[in-house]
Parts: C-alpha cells; structure tokens; sequence
C-alpha cells in the first residue's frame, strides 16, 4: 500500500513545497510586514471570503467524491477515487492562496494558513481509511 501511496505523496510536496517557495520569494516575507492585519473593509472582504470558500468547496468536492465509490471495493483499488478527491482539494488551497497572493499582497498572512493547511492534509493511509469510513465506504 505504501508503494501505492508514494505518487500523491510526491504531488503532495511538490504542490507544497512549490506555494511555500512562491510565497517566501514573492510575498516579501523576509521583513516581517506580512504579520500586520490589514483593515478589513467592505472593499476588501470579498479576499476573505475566497479562502473560507476554498476550505469549504474543497471539502465539500473531496467528500463528493468519496461518497461515489463503491463499497465492495478493496483500499487499493480505492486510492485512484483517492487520489483524484485529494487532488481536487488541493488544487482548491492552492488556487485560493495564489489569488490572494497576486491579488491582494496585504493578506498573505491568510495564505499562509492556507498553506499550512494543506501541509496537513498529507496524504497517508490511516487518513485514507478514516476519510472513507466518514463517506461511509
């Protein structure tokens, strides 16, 4: 199972270690600007909305499509529905913290949290089971 698991784990760095590295280079992390909350006004709030909509759609498609696989299925032959549902969660994360930082520098601190979400929805087998335990597969 674990030589199953080695090509989303490597996507899974990969998409990491690239926003990490685009954040440190073009956020302008070093100076420590970015840990200033900007004022929120109503201008403003519509990037605050798209990371929460990112986190909640993201979820909500990964769920989807757990809940459409069959039941009588082996967790092997599980990890292609896997896979595809976990890439459709990140690719979420991803797009939403990119947005925020090309268009919005002063929320970069909320990218962040988005990437350090997804630093935790590393895929493992455990997390496998459990997620489609939860789908009720």
């Amino acid at each position: 199972m674990k030589e199953k698991l080695k090509p989303i784990k490597t996507i899974h760095s990969g998409l990491t270690l690239g926003i990490a590295v685009a954040y440190f280079i073009l956020g302008d992390l070093q100076t420590l600007e970015f840990l200033k909350i900007p004022k929120i006004e109503t201008s403003t709030f519509i990037y605050l909305l798209i990371p929460i909509a990112a986190i909640f759609l993201g979820n909500l498609l990964y769920k989807q499509q757990l809940k459409n696989i069959a039941n009588n299925l082996t967790l092997e032959e599980k990890i292609g529905t896997y896979q595809t549902a976990s890439l459709i969660r990140w690719a979420m994360l991803e797009g939403a913290a990119f947005f925020i930082l090309f268009a919005k520098k002063e929320f970069v601190l909320i990218g962040l949290f988005l990437i350090f979400y997804l630093v935790f929805l590393k895929p493992s087998e455990e997390g496998m089971k459990r997620d489609f335990e939860m789908a009720g597969k």
